[in-house]
């Protein structure tokens, strides 16, 4: 568990997170920017939605599904994933 907080910046500053270690594990908070991104994994992820929605193409799916604000989807380690905003939303995604 990390005691330190890490700032992260993709897509020319269109995505920042803050990464952070706690009782909970590994976790990073971020917004992302209006646009569409690809992200990979080099752990399972569990993305929450804080505020905002995003919709995403999962691994191995064929359709974009919605997530909003108090959900969450899971990617599995060393895959990749596409995300579309259309409105600047903030999330909040722990590894394992």
């Amino acid at each position: 568990m990390s005691t330190e907080l890490t700032v992260n910046s993709y897509f020319n500053d269109q995505v920042k997170s803050i990464g952070l270690g706690n009782s909970e594990g590994n976790l990073t908070v971020g917004v992302m920017a209006v646009g569409e991104y690809e992200f990979g994994t080099s752990q399972r992820e569990y993305m929450s939605i804080v505020s905002g929605a995003l919709t995403v193409l999962l691994p191995n799916e064929s359709e974009w599904k919605t997530f909003v604000k108090g959900e969450t989807f899971i990617v599995e380690a060393n895959l990749s994933f596409q995300v579309k905003v259309a409105e600047t939303t903030a999330y909040l995604c722990r590894y394992e």
